[in-house]
């Protein structure tokens, strides 16, 4: 009988301490999160001006993500995507008759995330918010090897996001991201094709008749290394 008393009071401060901790850890914040995001990327160019669905393809990625405040956070991350198109069924006449490519690209970027109202678990004094929009903006470089040319060159991405704290240490989230870059060269088909970089011999200008690319990806990410806030009372 001792024995069992023993055990259900160790038992009981056990449940106890776990609670406690758990209390503790919900009104925590955070430094850093890392994850992965997978979603579908669409280009736009020279074979597609609009629409955002006629070239969809899947991307996939890791990110890792700094939390300055509750409001504010910047993001590193790495992506491989792939892009197509084609100028079959356009109205435009290309010359050198209808072409269609396909090629994959690697990104390296980082942006930086404004939050509409602060992020967090919903506890404490800061009156923080598990589900928040946010919008982002930053710099990057998208590398994107054969079948033809390399091509290496910047971009610029902006967009929109929205993420939710499933829990106090885990976050989903989904991202709506436009890529600018500073290369006509990413809609090529083979060596021996026409490449679709200014097609009708315009010179383009700095960031006029360049090929871009999008992003509507979903991520979940996992928070690292807790702030330990100082006791105001």
């Amino acid at each position: 009988m001792k024995l069992v008393t023993l055990v259900g009071k160790v038992v009981m401060g056990a449940m106890m301490l776990c609670f406690a901790t758990g209390a503790r850890a919900d009104g925590l914040e955070y430094r850093y999160e890392i994850g992965a995001m997978v979603g579908g990327c669409s280009y736009y160019g020279d074979a597609n001006y609009i629409s955002p669905i006629d070239n969809f393809n899947i991307m996939g990625g890791i990110l890792w993500r700094y939390n300055i405040n509750p409001r504010m956070a910047v993001k590193a991350d790495v992506a491989v995507a792939r892009i197509s198109g084609t100028t079959e069924g356009k109205e435009n006449t290309f010359p050198g008759g209808n072409v269609k490519f396909g090629r994959m690209l690697y990104e390296l970027g980082a942006q930086y995330e404004c939050h509409f109202f602060a992020y967090g678990d919903g506890t404490g004094y800061k009156r923080s918010h598990r589900l928040v929009p946010y919008i982002l903006a930053g710099v990057g470089m998208t590398y994107a090897p054969s079948p033809a040319n390399h091509v290496f060159t910047a971009n610029i991405p902006v967009g929109i996001g929205l993420k939710f704290k499933v829990a106090s240490r885990l976050n989903l989230g989904c991202e709506l991201t436009y890529r600018f870059t500073f290369s006509d060269d990413l809609d090529v088909t083979q060596k021996t094709a026409p490449v679709l970089n200014d097609p009708y011999a315009i010179n383009s200008g700095f960031m006029k008749n360049k090929d871009n690319y999008s992003f509507l990806s979903f991520f979940v990410t996992y928070d690292l290394s807790p702030k330990y806030r100082k006791c105001n009372n």
